[in-house]
């Protein structure tokens, strides 16, 4: 995506486009993959996918912009952070709403509305568990974490953290990982005739997302960034 964004930013550096107004139309995109995703078939998915790509090329932009014109702000900051967030929830929000089946000639099927809010939920989590160690530090002072402090005191911890690192599992639920597995999912349900891979998938990462949040607390707390 940076051969991507770099000629894009090349177009942009000399206009009165703000790197705060890239983040908030990045954020926008990352939301539109949810009602993307209503659309049944292959369509919704491919639709998903090119609204979290756009979000992905413009959180490259909106970088490469504030470093050329030197425009750095703590709300820029935030305001990136927050598109993250927003970004993997929708798309876990819209992949259960998808699952649901909406549009279908039968009942709405909520268990998988709600699998689908549980896991965007756990993507959320996992995000802010990592944000408030920063949080918990500088209430108490300390000053912010370094990268050894990640590595938990626990030998069993700390090999359990590097087997799920090398598994990379805990990539599927983010935004733009799971926006590509839900394309995936649609074109093998649109051979199948159902809706059987789709909500396969939003249960499978409704589990990994729990499973996530619970094993990052641990590691968190089992390490040496609240010390």
């Amino acid at each position: 995506m940076r051969e991507v964004s770099l000629r894009v930013s090349r177009h942009l550096v000399g206009t009165r486009v703000t790197p705060n107004q890239l983040t908030y139309l990045m954020t926008l995109f990352g939301v539109l993959a949810a009602p993307a995703l209503l659309v049944p078939g292959i369509p919704g998915a491919v639709l998903g996918v090119v609204a979290v790509q756009l979000y992905l090329l413009l959180d490259c932009v909106d970088g490469e912009v504030a470093r050329w014109k030197q425009q750095f702000s703590l709300s820029g900051v935030y305001l990136d952070r927050v598109g993250a967030y927003l970004t993997d929830a929708a798309v876990l929000v819209g992949l259960g709403l998808r699952a649901a089946d909406l549009w279908g000639p039968g009942r709405i099927h909520w268990v998988w509305a709600f699998l689908g809010t549980l896991a965007a939920l756990g993507a959320i989590l996992i995000k802010a568990e990592t944000d408030l160690v920063g949080v918990a530090r500088h209430q108490a002072g300390l000053p912010p974490v370094k990268e050894a402090a990640a590595e938990p005191r626990s030998s069993k911890v700390a090999l359990a953290r590097r087997a799920a690192a090398a598994l990379k599992f805990h990539r599927l639920i983010l935004g733009i990982e799971a926006s590509l597995l839900i394309l995936v999912l649609a074109v093998v349900d649109q051979v199948r005739g159902d809706l059987f891979f789709t909500r396969l998938g939003t249960a499978v990462l409704a589990a990994i997302a729990l499973l996530q949040t619970l094993l990052h607390l641990v590691s968190v707390l089992a390490s040496s960034r609240l010390r």
